[in-house]
C-alpha cells in the first residue's frame, strides 16, 4: 500500500511536470489567461482527490479531460452572467501579431465544444480517436465539427482582412 506521502510526493512531481502544458491547453480553450489559471487549478483540484486511484497510464488522459470538462463547464457558466457596457480589464504586455489576435478572434467565436475540438485536435495534434473520447462525442462528429469550425475560421479571418 502506497502511503499518504508516497502519493503527494508524487502529485507534486505530476504538477511540476505538467502544469504548463496544462496551461496553454486551457489558454488555447479559453483565450484568457485568468480563466485558464483557474481552469488548471479545478483541473489540479479534482486530480489531488482522485490521485491514489488514477493510474499512471492514463494521468495525461485523465488529467486533459478534467481540463475540457472545467472549459465546457465554465463556457456554459458564462453564458448565464450578464453583459455590462464596460469593457473588459486588459492585462499589459507587448502588442499580438495580427496573424494570432486573428486566430484568437476566430477561436472566441466558435461554439464551446467546437473550439475544443479545434484546440484538441490541431494544437495538442491529438487523434481524431481521442479528441472524440474527450468530448464525449463520435469520431464522425469531432471530424464534422472541425471541419465547420475551420471554415467558421476562414470566413472570421476573411471578414478581417
Amino acid at each position: 500500500m502506497v502511503g499518504a506521502a508516497d502519493w503527494e510526493d508524487q502529485f507534486v512531481d505530476y504538477f511540476r511536470a505538467r502544469a504548463q502544458p496544462l496551461r496553454r491547453l486551457a489558454y488555447s480553450l479559453s483565450g484568457d489567461w485568468h480563466t485558464a489559471e483557474d481552469l488548471v487549478q479545478q483541473t489540479f483540484v479534482r486530480l489531488y482527490r482522485r490521485w491514489p486511484a488514477i493510474r499512471d497510464e492514463t494521468v495525461d488522459a485523465y488529467a486533459r479531460q478534467a481540463l475540457v470538462n472545467a472549459f465546457l463547464s465554465h463556457r456554459r457558466a458564462r453564458r448565464r452572467e450578464s453583459l455590462t457596457a464596460d469593457p473588459p480589464e486588459r492585462a499589459a504586455g507587448g502588442a499580438d501579431p495580427a496573424d494570432g489576435l486573428v486566430v484568437r478572434r476566430a477561436l472566441a467565436a466558435l461554439a464551446p465544444r467546437q473550439r475544443a475540438a479545434v484546440v484538441l485536435r490541431y494544437l495538442e495534434d491529438l487523434p481524431v480517436a481521442e479528441v472524440a473520447t474527450l468530448l464525449g462525442i463520435s469520431e464522425g462528429t469531432v471530424k464534422s465539427q472541425t471541419a465547420r469550425a475551420i471554415q467558421s475560421m476562414r470566413d472570421a479571418a476573411l471578414v478581417k482582412e
